[in-house]
């Protein structure tokens, strides 16, 4: 059991401040929630705190507020030199650091020329970026005018990028010619032409020239739809100077956001603007703990909700020097983040547990090769984090000195919503829990009735609204209250399970809907990996179900050994010992495969349903989002490998 793991540390105080907050919270949410906006900068002050019509929640009604101005204006007189991005391509001589001055002066250029293209308030910008400071420039200058941007994450393939296109109508995108991954060059604009066949809602295109690709004039040679093309330095050179940031009602939407489902249409998630920074900013600051001589580096793609709250929006709007890098954690080598980490002597390193474990396979003790002395904070972000890969982040990069903060959040709650809040004091550590809910936050474990339970596994839910709620699903209100609210009554459910120890602590036991139903008991995919990867020889595990006349479904496990096991037999057995001793002979896998790499996303999920759909000998589907072909093909070669051993045999 998860919960059964003890503290690792007494940390650094009997959590008294932060209890204090979250009664003052409970005990007057608005009032608690109007001091926190208050850390930002208005135009014009609310005229109410909430206005909640289940399931819709408006926060700082009338009050008028604009992004680009807290994340840049107001900075400008004290920390306009300060710099805000320290930026490094996927090859080492690639590197740029950009003040707060220069952010301002391109934000206020860019914002300019989309007002000259006809942009305006309320309309939809689609950017297909790489991990370039223009993206964050372009997403500022969006917001600058008052116009809503759709950042599509640039592994995203055309046929995605034009769904969200066409389900947002945006009247322009802006992207580039193309970036290096893994040594490769990544022709971003290729894909463009592709979506935009599809699309008509879409004027123009502002390609960043960031290659060279197509030569000076940064046009693409195919004749392929009717939008116009604009070189982005041709376009942006013509401007200078201001651009009055635009007066936004705090309920106006600040951007919409896709999930990245497997199946069905993509949901835009639309935030607010008053709100969700209200919220980014506080639990950034209650996170964090943030210093004005902290180095920030959030290993997130933009293209991800952590990467539009952690990256852009909250560091911004506190004045933070954030590190943001182009490449792969593992190209050239695996020790790309830390040699950056030594170069901008970051301070905080918060990254997530599926990079932790192909990070750990290579038994690098990190700290022993790099000197990382200038890091005091760790944080995980993502998906919930196996005890022992936990344990391994602890020692092998945090030299067993350094508060590790596990944060648990979606794309809809706009930021964190459990997480040991080390800007208000360091709570004991238990490893693989999230910890505590943050002040505000009113979350619970229920039963199939919602009763609330503790010690056993249940279903997460938050009873109360909060500012960085989002505001509904884009054009669709009616499957926003199905998605979200229709489970338990008035209650935001996340169809996350979880557990609350004795101590109230919440441990994230994975997707309800990634269920495996072994004669009749279900059990979530990620108890069953946990206990996998609890062994000394596994770096990665994921198990998928297989179709079993007389079980239902049985186990199938796919396992990335450290390096230095190969015999495969002995560990076999050795590895279903020990899902037997952890969750029982009910969680026994069938077979096991023996993989160098699983198939993941570039956001580094790993595709389950691609190995389901090899083990039942489905169709596998789209792979346009899958990060390297090699890891599908080599999946598929051990399986058919192994099957006809067991075949023969």
């Amino acid at each position: 059991m998860l919960a059964g793991s003890s503290k690792i540390t007494k940390g650094t105080s009997d959590g008294r401040l932060l209890m204090q907050l979250r009664d003052r919270a409970a005990r007057d949410p608005e009032g608690f929630w109007a001091e926190q906006a208050t850390l930002l900068e208005w135009f014009k002050v609310w005229d109410t705190v909430l206005d909640w019509k289940p399931p819709f929640a408006r926060w700082f009604v009338n009050g008028l507020i604009n992004a680009s101005y807290n994340a840049l204006d107001r900075h400008l007189p004290s920390k306009g030199d300060k710099v805000a991005i320290h930026w490094q391509g996927e090859q080492d001589d690639e590197r740029r650091s950009i003040t707060y001055r220069e952010m301002h002066r391109e934000v206020n250029r860019v914002a300019n020329a989309l007002k000259d293209l006809g942009l305006k308030r309320g309309d939809r910008v689609a950017i297909y970026m790489p991990m370039v400071p223009e993206l964050p420039i372009a997403m500022l200058a969006c917001v600058r005018i008052g116009a809503i941007h759709s950042v599509v994450f640039s592994g995203f393939s055309a046929g995605a990028l034009a769904d969200r296109i066409n389900d947002s109508n945006a009247r322009l995108v802006i992207t580039a010619d193309g970036y290096h991954r893994r040594g490769k060059v990544i022709n971003l604009m290729e894909n463009v032409a592709s979506a935009l066949n599809a699309c008509k809602s879409v004027e123009h295109v502002i390609m960043l020239n960031r290659l060279g690709i197509y030569g000076n004039n940064g046009k693409s040679n195919s004749s392929i739809s009717d939008a116009s093309y604009i070189d982005w330095h041709d376009m942006v050179d013509r401007y200078d100077g201001y651009c009055e940031p635009e007066r936004v009602e705090s309920n106006e939407p600040l951007f919409i956001l896709y999930t990245s489902g497997t199946t069905g249409k993509p949901k835009g998630i639309v935030h607010s603007t008053g709100g969700y920074l209200t919220y980014a900013n506080a639990t950034f600051r209650w996170i964090f703990g943030i210093r004005d001589e902290d180095v920030y580096f959030c290993t997130a793609d933009i293209g991800w909700v952590t990467g539009h709250s952690y990256v852009v929006y909250a560091p911004m709007m506190n004045a933070t020097t954030i590190i943001m890098y182009e490449g792969t954690p593992d190209y050239p080598t695996v020790h790309r983040w830390f040699e950056l980490i030594e170069r901008f002597r970051a301070t905080i390193f918060y990254t997530t547990p599926t990079a932790l474990r192909m990070l750990m396979r290579y038994n690098i003790e990190y700290a022993k090769v790099h000197d990382l002395s200038s890091l005091r904070l760790l944080g995980t972000v993502g998906e919930p984090i196996n005890p022992e890969v936990w344990l391994w982040y602890y020692r092998a990069i945090g030299e067993e000195r350094l508060p590790i903060v596990d944060t648990w959040w979606q794309t809809e709650t706009g930021a964190a919503l459990i997480a040991n809040a080390a800007g208000i004091e360091v709570l004991p550590m238990k490893p693989g829990s999230a910890s505590l809910p943050l002040p505000g936050i009113d979350a619970a474990v229920v039963d199939d009735d919602g009763n609330e339970v503790r010690g056993k596994k249940g279903y997460l839910i938050v009873k109360r609204p909060w500012p960085g709620l989002m505001l509904t699903i884009w054009g669709d209100d009616e499957r926003y209250k199905q998605t979200y609210w229709s489970r338990f009554r008035n209650a935001y459910y996340p169809a996350d399970y979880a557990m609350v120890d004795d101590d109230g602590y919440f441990w994230l036991l994975g997707r309800a809907d990634e269920v495996l139903k072994v004669a009749g008991h279900r059990l979530g995919t990620m108890e069953v990996e946990s206990a996998i990867v609890a062994h000394p020889a596994v770096a990665e595990a994921a198990v998928v179900g297989k179709v079993d006349q007389i079980k239902g479904e049985s186990i199938v496990a796919f396992v990335v050994p450290k390096q230095g096991y190969a015999e495969y037999s002995e560990l076999r057995h050795s590895i279903i010992k020990q899902v037997e001793s952890s969750l029982g002979a009910i969680a026994r896998p069938e077979q096991i495969y023996f993989v160098s790499k699983l198939p993941k996303t570039r956001s580094g999920k790993i595709m389950r349903r691609l190995l389901k759909a090899i083990v039942n000998d489905a169709q596998i589907g789209d792979t346009t989002t899958l990060d390297d072909e090699a890891a599908i093909d080599e999946v598929k070669a051990v399986y058919e490998e192994l099957r006809k051993k067991i075949t023969s045999d």
